[in-house]
């Protein structure tokens, strides 16, 4: 518990340091950009260069180059870097460039903010040089309300920012090597020429320079685009969602399409620390070898409208555990729930230190063949199920002992009227049914008797005074309470 204890401590130093995300635009218009082109290479010298004649566009140019001839955009610039720039050919051929040919410029213009495949996240800029990605659902890999946003110096780019929001949040966003983290400063830049060739459409910027407030983490904010989010990631699938291996996939909140792994839930309480937990599974967990080829993603999301009572009403959001691993067919999902079980332990064991106090788990594997799997601790997430019940139960039963007591003063109640209706019903069939075994009651003869009856309760008579002329039985039926039927 010691060691524990210590571990805890210094995950609080480390986060305190860098409670941060970064997201890096991926793709680029520059000219040495081999993509960029049609041939998939960059222009040889020979070649006759195109931009197309309608195209708006960016390019930075970081070397010199020779061309034999180029066709420029009627609205386009060229960023040049020191000693970049065009000179004529001089006759010198280039290794694999002997063949001059028409090369076209196709990197325009069609990149979507909104589109996760186009960025990449971190925890830190060390993390981001080194490649060392995080991985997010869907929605989330596109930046969020207190990210930092990031276009890679000596790049130009051009982007569509069309919002359903029509305003983007961000904590700041790096631009050719300037960091902006005031709107007004944002605001100047955005109307000169070259901001106008980077970003299209009518979506706008709003910077905070602030991070998450919350300890436990903040929602992303991207919920009112999610449906533009899976469009544009599904565009080139023909709007299909890859089949997977398992019967009975997930569907994550804030991811488009089904998996195979797990999903773990967490409730907290007001102690939780999002950054702490994340490093904790990331220390203990995902740095074992065995574990190398799951990938986590974790954050705070908006607890779905449920009238049914899945989650208990504490909170309106909870933390969502999404793991996935690298394994295919039968094998699918199988190492992803294996460190969803080792987690689910260690919160049995020391959720209490983390402030956890509730916990679920959803899996869904190649060879899981039935429904979902569901396995949960007993906490408060339990406890919470049961008490939001109670309040409900110990209404009703107030109400049907009241009811049986004979307190006309409730009767009142469309709920007690319904209450009476119902057990009138249920004793009429049962009492219809021991007629047939013998006893004989003239009140229940026929549905005629029963009229004859209520008409005779409104019209004053008692239930003495009711009874049958063949059998002389007299017999007061607690089903019609005299008080009832006069109210």
């Amino acid at each position: 518990m010691k060691t524990l204890l210590f571990f805890v401590i210094f995950l609080r130093l480390l986060v305190g340091l860098s409670r941060a995300v970064y997201k890096q635009w991926i793709p680029n218009t520059n000219f040495e950009n081999a993509s960029n082109w049609d041939r998939n290479q960059v222009p040889c010298p020979n070649d006759v260069i195109v931009f197309g004649n309608s195209e708006v566009v960016s390019v930075f140019v970081e070397s010199p180059h020779s061309l034999t001839d180029m066709y420029l955009p009627m609205n386009g610039e060229f960023i040049m870097a020191p000693g970049a720039g065009f000179a004529a050919f001089d006759g010198n051929y280039e290794p694999g460039c002997e063949t001059a040919s028409e090369i076209k410029f196709t990197s325009s213009g069609s990149y979507q903010w909104y589109d996760p495949r186009l960025w990449h996240s971190a925890v830190s800029l060390e993390d981001m040089e080194r490649g060392k990605y995080m991985f997010s659902v869907d929605e989330e890999c596109v930046p969020c309300q207190y990210d930092d946003v990031l276009f890679q110096p000596k790049t130009s780019f051009r982007v569509n920012i069309e919002s359903s929001e029509q305003m983007i949040h961000l904590r700041s966003i790096s631009l050719m090597g300037q960091k902006f983290t005031d709107n007004e400063t944002l605001a100047a830049y955005l109307q000169s020429r070259s901001a106008k060739l980077q970003f299209d459409g009518q979506g706008a910027f709003r910077l905070s320079n602030d991070r998450c407030p919350d300890r436990s983490g903040c929602e992303c904010g991207n919920a009112a685009d999610r449906l533009r989010v899976c469009a544009v990631l599904l565009k080139d699938s023909e709007d299909q969602c890859p089949s997977p291996t398992c019967k009975n996939p997930l569907k994550p909140i804030g991811h488009c399409c089904e998996i195979c792994g797990a999903i773990v839930f967490l409730d907290y309480s007001t102690g939780f620390d999002i950054e702490l937990y994340r490093d904790r599974i990331r220390h203990t967990f995902l740095s074992l070898p065995k574990n190398a080829g799951v990938k986590m993603a974790i954050s705070k999301v908006h607890r779905p409208d449920t009238s049914l009572g899945l989650w208990p009403l504490s909170s309106a959001s909870f933390i969502q555990i999404v793991l996935m691993d690298n394994r295919t067919g039968s094998q699918s999902g199988i190492h992803a729930e294996q460190l969803a079980e080792d987690i689910m332990n260690d919160i049995a064991k020391h959720g209490e230190s983390f402030d956890i106090v509730g916990s679920s788990l959803q899996t869904a594997t190649g060879n899981n063949w039935s429904a979902h799997g569901v396995s949960s601790h007993i906490s408060s997430s339990t406890t919470g199920m049961i008490i939001g019940c109670a309040p409900l139960s110990l209404l009703l039963g107030v109400l049907l002992a009241l009811y049986k007591r004979g307190m006309s003063s409730f009767r009142s109640f469309p709920c007690v009227h319904l209450l009476s209706q119902w057990k009138r019903m249920n004793d009429l069939d049962s009492l219809g049914e021991a007629a047939d075994k013998g006893f004989d009651n003239p009140m229940f003869d026929t549905p005629s008797s029963l009229a004859a009856l209520d008409g005779a309760h409104f019209a004053g008579e008692t239930p003495k005074e009711t009874g049958s002329k063949n059998t002389q039985v007299y017999y007061i039926n607690p089903l019609y309470d005299e008080t009832e039927l006069r109210a």
